[in-house]
């Protein structure tokens, strides 16, 4: 397909068409963060994902809903395609489980960016939805900062490649946790197609087991996992469990920008006393 690259930009409140640089990176995966929520809802009311280039530009874009990894990724590196830079996707694996499955290997079922700028190569990842990851220069040691004052860092594994990890007590909490690892194997479109459909479709996979929402403030993050609603500002949390489908509905659509009609929310049956 043609990619609408000024369709994408305005999607995402950009103006001014990003240089294929460090920080035209940068700048592009932010907007695309802070405009695009990361969601599974598609996959609770059983309708599927698709990844091809098409179906996700509709959805993303044109429709203004929001998606997972393999839908943020597939979008985000057509529009650095379009927009010159050098980028091809690779396959991770996630890190967050239960402590009693923890010395388990999960599955790839992660995927993200390899951008190469000037010789150097860098990650670049708008589908992580439990966090906001800056764009980080493929390097031992290397660290980055959020705008929540996360402090990540990236290290290499004998084992797994490289391991993406976050300290979200800032740079001099110490705490960190790892995020998800990768090699810079070829991603091919089967290995995607794979992993997409075992996230959409397994038993085992959080998407469908959960609805999961979330997205990327100024300085902060807000996500909306089942019926709990959190929203972290600066130093300042709210956490609120939703007890009224209209109040889920309404809070999805001014704090996600997901509209959903009433028989859609109704089919989450989350909410049995309404």
């Amino acid at each position: 397909m043609s990619f609408d690259l000024d369709a994408y930009l305005a999607r995402i409140a950009l103006g001014a068409r990003p240089s294929p640089d460090a920080e035209g990176l940068e700048r592009l995966q932010r907007a695309h963060r802070l405009a695009i929520p990361f969601e599974n809802l598609d996959v609770i009311l059983g309708r599927g994902i698709r990844i091809d280039s098409a179906s996700v530009f509709a959805k993303l874009v044109t429709a203004r809903r929001g998606g997972y990894c393999f839908e943020h990724n597939r979008l985000f590196g057509d529009a650095l395609d379009a927009l010159g830079f050098t980028a091809r996707p690779l396959l991770g694996r996630v890190w967050l489980m239960p402590v009693d499955t923890a010395d388990r290997v999960p599955g790839q079922t992660h995927t993200l960016s390899l951008v190469t700028i000037d010789g150097q190569d860098w990650i670049a990842d708008t589908g992580f939805g439990g966090s906001f990851t800056p764009p980080m220069p493929l390097s031992d040691g290397a660290i980055a900062t959020a705008p929540d004052t996360a402090f990540f860092r990236l290290d290499r594994d004998e084992v797994h490649g490289w391991v993406l990890s976050r300290d979200a007590g800032g740079e001099t909490g110490g705490v960190f946790q790892r995020q998800y690892s990768f090699t810079l194997n070829p991603a091919w479109e089967s290995d995607l197609l794979m992993g997409n459909h075992w996230c959409a479709t397994a038993p085992a996979s959080r998407f469908t087991q959960s609805r999961i929402v979330s997205v990327v403030l100024p300085k902060g993050f807000a996500s909306l996992t089942g019926n709990v609603y959190r929203r972290r500002a600066g130093d300042e949390e709210t956490i609120a469990e939703i007890t009224d489908p209209r109040v889920y509905r309404l809070r999805l659509s001014m704090m996600f920008g997901i509209d959903l009609s009433v028989e859609e929310i109704s089919a989450f049956e989350a909410f049995p006393a309404h």
